[in-house]
Order: structure tokens, then sequence, then C-alpha cells
């Protein structure tokens, strides 16, 4: 790995695990409605993404990107809220993970890049820990939060790749945050009927907003630009960890046999992963 992209992806699997907890903890504690968060949460990463640009810039800035990215980052945004109605930290980053190693890796495939043998088995281990997870049973997590989930790890493993070719990590994210913003206020305006909002859910849509994923995108479009694809899936896996740590330690959530079982092998797999990287 790049060294220069260390330190960017520690910090953003840190802003990453934050992610999960403010949104747990708003849509589990406060009255506010998933989409309206969601608004609330991008509106305040492109607010203080903007600010920033144009500090920076000295009062000018020019929108980059494309809606295409835009459009990704919100069909990341607006199911990842969605799912922590149901789910707990853990668990959701848990299956957000994987389905974004699984995204990237059959991407780089796609793209040319052949893993080690190993790394096809540690794929298949991860997979395998997150069919566990899910499977029917009394301790399995709600259907509907696990596939809200799922596409957002899909969305979040396109959005990732998307960055690889930023050559301004803080203009494009911007850019995106900007371009995503027509999208989640039209699905405001579709359940406008649906909207709750409280001064707490509020405040923490914009501590989301602007600290774990504005400036958090920020930081890991800056370390994908030093990854390949498959090795900027395998960086994302100890998140779950971050993550699950967190919900046990601020939001006092239990850590269930199956997930614990299943963070175990999943984890595994990323580590297997990590070797026929070396390997290769």
């Amino acid at each position: 790995m790049n060294r220069k992209a260390i330190p960017y992806t520690a910090a953003a699997l840190c802003a990453f695990a934050g992610n999960s907890l403010f949104t747990r903890l708003a849509l589990g504690r406060t009255t506010i409605d998933a989409t309206t968060f969601s608004a609330v949460r991008l509106a305040a990463g492109a607010g203080t993404l903007l600010l920033a640009t144009l500090v920076r810039r000295r009062g000018a800035f020019r929108l980059s990107g494309s809606w295409l990215s835009g459009a990704v980052l919100f069909l990341y945004t607006v199911p990842f809220s969605f799912a922590y109605l149901s789910l707990t930290a853990g668990t959701g980053a848990l299956i957000l993970v994987g389905c974004v190693q699984v995204t990237m890796m059959l991407a780089a495939l796609a793209a040319g890049e052949r893993p080690h043998v190993l790394q096809w088995l540690g794929l298949g281990l991860a997979i395998a820990g997150l069919v566990y997870l899910v499977l029917p049973g009394l301790a399995a997590p709600p259907l509907f939060g696990s596939l809200s989930m799922a596409l957002a790890g899909i969305a979040w493993g396109f959005y990732s790749l998307r960055g690889r070719g930023a050559p301004n990590p803080l203009d494009q994210t911007t850019s995106n945050f900007v371009r995503a913003l027509p999208f989640v206020v039209v699905s405001v305006l579709v359940v406008r009927s649906h909207v709750h909002v409280d001064r707490n859910g509020v405040l923490l849509g914009l501590a989301c907003g602007a600290l774990t994923s504005g400036l958090g995108y920020v930081l890991w479009y800056a370390a994908v630009k030093g990854l390949t694809a498959t090795r900027a899936a395998l960086v994302q896996l100890p998140a779950p960890i971050l993550t699950g740590a967190g919900g046990v330690l601020f939001l006092g959530e239990p850590i269930s046999r199956r997930l614990l079982l299943s963070a175990l092998v999943v984890l595994g797999g990323i580590a297997l992963s990590l070797t026929g990287r070396e390997q290769a």
C-alpha cells in the first residue's frame, strides 16, 4: 500500500464507523424519519465541503464530477438510513462492508485484475459469513433492513471505484454531494406526508453530514487514489469491528453469538484475501 494512503485510510475508517453510530442513534432514539435524516446529512455535507472549497479556492468553485456519482451517493445514503431503522450498528456495518467487498472484487476482475487463489478463497469465506448472518432464524437481522444495507453496500462499492481516478478529492467529493441534493429533495417531497423532524435528529444529521460523511469521504477519496480496486475493498474490513465496538460502548447494543461468529468468518476471509494479495 502507498504509505501516503495509510493515514487517510485510518481516518476514513473511523469516519465510516461514526456514520453508522450517528445514523443508528438518530433513527433508533429520535423521531426523525429516514428520508429526512438522509436529506439533512447530505445537505450538511454539501454545505461543509462547499465552505471548505471556497476558503481553499478563495471564493472560486467549479462543479466537477458527474451526475452519476451524485446518484450513486444518493443510492448509498438513503438505503443506509432505512437499514438502521432495524439493524444494530455492528450488524449493519458487517452487511455493508461485505457487500462492498463483493462489488469491488467483481469490478477488479472486470478491469483485468487477477486475484490470487487465496483471495478467491477469502472472498468465498466472507460471503459465506454474510449468508450465515442473514439466514432465517430467531437471531437473524430483519430482512428489509438487511436488503437495504446490501443495496447501500453495492452503491458504496461503485462510489469508491469512481473515486480512484479523482484528481482532487475535495473538489470531487464536494461536487458529488452537491449533485446528490436534487435526488434527496425529490425523495423528501415524495414521502412528505410521512416526514417527522425533531431537534436531536437534525443535530445528529448535521454532525453525521459535516464530519463523518463530508470530511470523511474526502479522506477516503484521497486514500483510494493510492489503492488498487482489490486493496481498496479489503482495507475497509476493519470498519465493522470499529462500529461494533462503538455500538457496544456508546449505544449499549448487545453482541449476539450469530453476529460474533459471522464477523469472525467475514474478517477471516478478508485476512485470507490480504494474504493472497501479498502472495500475488
